[in-house]
């Protein structure tokens, strides 16, 4: 393998190293992951990769993932160079520049879809992607007006996984929902109102929509409306709800179970 070793951390080439944070992309896609876990999960998917930061000991391991990568930079940094680009203390040894995959047509998603409904946390984006991915729900539908999946904290919390589904980003959910059901899905909104469905007695068809709502606020009337059936988990008396990322990989488990032919 050919290193560009680092001699100055302030060096141009590497800016999106320290700039980069939540949310902070450029025209071109790219992002930045961390750690061993993330970087080589994503290696092994075939992200298109710019560039990668590590320690001599991560590239002395993983040489044989790396050297699939012909055109990428490799810069060779020490630990304490990466601990100083980064601003803190880190317990890792990998940084990667890549390039985020061209996003999923609506009509190319798969049978089963978890949808998001302005979903603020970028913890909660993560943590639903890493449980869709291991459940086996291969589509993810998540708005422009909250946080992109590949961002860094949501890259880490889904430890990756986020590469292993079909991604598409909407602007508008009644006309992506309009969209959703004219292509034949069932979208299964999950609220607590009067007239909800309870999870365990819920009827699953083979192709449907579950989408989760906002953290606080939930789904407004508005988009409730529009869905074909409101779904409800049950819940002891005086607990109002879970969090949405443990809602949401409850409810996806249920539906990946339950369906019917």
């Amino acid at each position: 393998m050919n290193f560009t070793v680092v001699t100055d951390i302030d060096d141009k080439s590497l800016t999106l190293y320290h700039q980069f944070r939540e949310n902070a992309f450029r025209e071109d896609g790219s992002f930045i992951a961390d750690s061993p876990k993330v970087v080589n999960l994503l290696l092994e998917e075939g992200i298109e990769v710019k560039s990668i930061l590590a320690t001599q000991s991560y590239y002395d391991e993983f040489s044989e993932l790396i050297s699939t990568y012909k055109d990428a930079i490799l810069y060779l940094a020490t630990k304490e160079q990466m601990q100083n680009i980064v601003g803190h203390k880190i317990h890792h040894n990998v940084m990667m520049h890549g390039i985020r995959p061209k996003e999923t047509p609506l009509h190319e998603l798969g049978d089963n879809i978890i949808m998001l409904d302005e979903i603020s946390s970028t913890q909660n984006i993560g943590a639903i992607a890493r449980s869709a991915a291991a459940i086996g729900i291969d589509s993810y539908l998540v708005p422009s007006y909250g946080p992109h999946p590949y961002s860094r904290r949501a890259l880490r919390v889904s430890m990756g996984h986020i590469s292993m589904l079909k991604t598409h980003i909407y602007s508008d959910i009644k006309e992506t929902i309009i969209s959703l059901k004219e292509n034949g899905y069932r979208i299964y909104a999950a609220e607590v109102t009067e007239d909800s469905t309870p999870l365990s007695s819920v009827k699953v068809v083979d192709k449907w929509v579950l989408l989760m709502g906002h953290e606080g606020s939930g789904l407004s009337d508005d988009v409730l409306a529009i869905c074909d059936e409101v779904v409800t988990i049950e819940m002891m008396e005086g607990v109002k709800s879970f969090n949405v990322g443990v809602a949401a990989s409850i409810m996806m488990y249920q539906f990946k179970h339950k369906q019917t032919s």
